[in-house]
């Protein structure tokens, strides 16, 4: 809607735009050739020493407990609260960070996946000649550029492409879009191109047809957001930084300033979470990083303060690969309600999203199933008529907070600010709120300078341009060979492993367990469908996770994936973590319930659950019911109304298959709505209904005892791993 608005001026400004812009970018460009060789000089001047391996969490506790005072306390372990601390930390300052959950277990784990300068922004900067919109754009585009240079293994160049359906549009597109590599300027990943209508279906072979005039195709960068999190937390203590997650930060300290006779933060009172100890940490400096939180931080220093945090909910969906291809993204610039939704390859499955909408700040943000059903609804628009895009193949689905801020040093304080803000309160209080992921960097140095200025701090400049990331060091793209040919791992896991931990992958594939099979020699997959192994669980832990949640959510992405599969897998995840962690029967078995229940709220298992419950509508056809009865009294022989786990386990045996218990109650709880143990014929019937609607995709219970009535005349093996069904 507003690519249309604005494209009746389209005319009128578009050679003054490009003037303007080519102006502004042959600065830069002159600026970018300087900063290559600041770029080298950032990361070769950091005098600080790295360590080979990171501390323990019982190493990093023991020091924010025992060192008299930090230089810099951050709070909050997300993007920005990390890239603080790197920042700090590497300029030579004695650092410390408190996380009241685990690093990034809030937006930062959340997001697009993108990492973007924003092509609405700069669309919205030229229409309205608003500079500000510009640098703001111009900045995200270099720290781009950046970011995909510090983290290699975790990130990469990813072609957009967004289709055209009018003439019209084709010229204007493609001026935005040029423009956006123009401000790029030598940071531009690829020049963008046009593809005809014939090209654009040979990438994009889903994409709808009707009207199809052609395709613009950009290039952005895209990121595992949760492991590049952790990736910097890890970078900052390994040179040094006391970093500590489930540390809560309970209130601010205070003492009198013998110059002015004011109060002044001088450090926290905190709690670690995990073994419920207090202790205060003192700081020169405290720095409030709490992203959505970042008014409850300001309220601790003033309960007066009016609040500057306006939260907005983002909800993204991940459906099976298939529904894109391996290496190319759309860009629908203008849904039905003017926001844009981004529809993405990530981890070989396909991220959808996002919507904008007013929330409360929470540290359990659940998806909707209006929001869902929306996301569908657009990338139906997209996809041709011979995709049924079914709400079954949601595999999972979250929602994040984006925390927009209003600038309390502007005029007009109603106003939201696209950009980050800095403030600093009358007791010394940092605070860095706004911004957005690609831009964490340039955040923390401004973050770092305001620190060092506002309180006297001895440090010189920001030394992260070009500071590699934990696991960039030794990473090429050719180093998931060598994991297969010197430990024998599948090629899909080395890769998996190669493109999570960079160089550091090689310490993952030596604590691989032997599988005892011919190949893979060592490796034991968590679930058959992923390439995540046991052997990352031991790892996870060494990488500061205490929790099943940290494990299924931010070490491995399991839940956001597919939660069937991240509940699959939690038991053995447990069971691991336990004998790391010396988890007694009933931590097991909390941890094991808390994950479930993370997923069932948090990750979208509970609006799975709520398309087909036992009040789901049967919309079949007579024909339809019968055919379905006769399917079930095959198993149901004593015309009980209802089917256990020996029912199915005698149909199996006179044909001759054989499926592990554990895997058939598995199968069975899947549609069992009421937990008593035995699937009714109305809650079979429910599902079949909910099948051909297409609410519910990939059932076991459903392919079994179709392929079973088969195979009582043909006798063929019943396939009964998951088939990726979804939400």
């Amino acid at each position: 809607m507003a690519f249309q608005k604005a494209v009746k001026g389209t005319a009128l400004i578009g050679g003054g735009a490009i003037a303007t812009v080519f102006g502004l970018s042959q600065f830069s460009q002159y600026r970018n050739k300087h900063g290559t060789f600041v770029h080298v000089q950032a990361a070769e001047a950091v005098t600080v020493p790295i360590k080979n391996h990171f501390p323990t969490r019982e190493e990093q506790i023991s020091a924010l407990q025992t060192t008299s005072e930090f230089d810099v306390l951050v709070i909050g372990g997300g993007a920005t609260g990390c890239g603080c601390a790197l920042d700090a930390v590497t300029r030579g300052l004695k650092t410390a960070l408190l996380e009241r959950d685990d690093f990034s277990s809030g937006t930062s784990s959340r997001s697009t996946k993108l990492i973007h300068g924003g092509v609405r922004y700069l669309q919205k900067a030229i229409m309205k000649l608003d500079f500000e919109q510009y640098k703001m754009v111009k900045e995200a585009l270099e720290e781009r550029a950046n970011l995909l240079e510090i983290a290699p293994h975790l990130s990469a160049p990813l072609p957009i492409m967004l289709p055209v359906y009018k003439w019209w549009q084709l010229p204007y597109y493609w001026l935005g879009i040029k423009l956006y590599d123009l401000v790029a300027g030598s940071q531009c990943l690829k020049s963008s191109y046009v593809l005809s209508k014939s090209r654009a279906l040979e990438h994009f072979p889903m994409l709808r047809k009707d009207e199809l005039v052609g395709a613009i195709v950009y290039y952005d960068g895209q990121h595992n957001d949760a492991r590049m999190n952790l990736a910097i937390a890890l970078t900052a203590a390994r040179y040094g930084a006391a970093t500590a997650n489930y540390t809560e930060v309970l209130r601010l300290l205070k003492t009198r300033d013998p110059a002015s006779g004011k109060q002044r933060v001088c450090g926290v009172r905190c709690r670690d979470v995990l073994t419920g100890q207090e202790f205060d940490v003192k700081a020169k400096c405290v720095i409030n990083a709490t992203g959505p939180f970042t008014d409850s931080v300001r309220k601790m220093d003033d309960q007066e303060v009016p609040n500057i945090c306006q939260p907005s909910a983002g909800v993204h969906i991940v459906m099976p690969g298939y529904y894109s291809p391996d290496n190319m993204g759309l860009l629908d610039p203008a849904t039905s309600d003017g926001r844009v939704i981004f529809f993405l390859p990530w981890e070989k499955m396909t991220i959808a999203g996002t919507t904008d909408s007013p929330t409360d700040v929470t540290s359990h943000p659940i998806p909707t199933e209006e929001d869902i059903n929306f996301i569908l609804n657009e990338v139906r628009n997209y996809l041709s008529a011979d995709v049924e895009v079914r709400r079954g193949d949601v595999l999972a689905a979250w929602s994040g907070i984006r925390p927009l801020v209003t600038d309390p040093n502007s005029k007009d304080t109603q106003s939201i600010s696209r950009n980050h803000v800095v403030t600093i309160s009358d007791s010394g209080l940092v605070t860095i709120a706004g911004g957005k992921w690609t831009t964490y960097r340039a955040m923390a140095q401004d973050t770092i300078d305001a620190a060092i200025q506002a309180h006297d701090l001895k440090a010189g400049s920001s030394k992260t341009i070009g500071l590699q990331l934990q696991g960039a060091e030794d990473w090429s793209p050719t180093l998931y060979i060598r994991l297969v040919q010197d430990y024998g791992l599948e090629s899909e896991v080395a890769q998996h492993l190669a493109s999570t931990y960079g160089g550091k992958a090689f310490e993952v594939a030596k604590i691989a367990q032997v599988t005892g099979k011919r190949w893979p020699v060592v490796g034991k997959r968590l679930v058959s469908e992923f390439p995540y192994i046991e052997a990352e669980v031991v790892y996870g832990v060494k990488e500061y996770a205490r929790t099943a949640v940290d494990m299924i959510s931010r070490r491995t992405r399991l839940a956001f994936l597919n939660v069937q599969a991240a509940e699959e897998a939690l038991p053995r995840i447990v069971d691991i973590m336990g004998k790391e962690l010396n988890w007694s029967e009933q931590k097991k078995k909390e941890e094991l319930e808390a994950a479930k229940r993370f997923l069932y709220y948090e990750m979208g298992y509970k609006v799975k659950s709520d398309q087909l419950t036992d009040s789901s509508e049967i919309s079949l056809g007579p024909s339809d019911i019968e055919r379905y009865k006769k399917r079930f009294h095959m198993f149901d022989k004593d015309k009980k109304g209802f089917i256990t786990i020996l029912d199915v386990q005698r149909v199996l045996e006179s044909i001759s298959v054989q499926i592990a218990e554990n895997t058939l109650h598995e199968i069975l709880n899947e549609v069992d709505l009421n937990k008593n143990g035995q699937v009714e014929l109305n809650e079979f019937l429910q599902l079949m209904s909910a099948i051909q609607k297409g609410h519910v995709s990939g059932s076991r219970l459903a392919v079994l005892m179709k392929t079973a009535e088969e195979n009582l005349r043909q006798r063929v093996v019943i396939p009964v791993d998951r088939s990726g069904g979804g939400l």
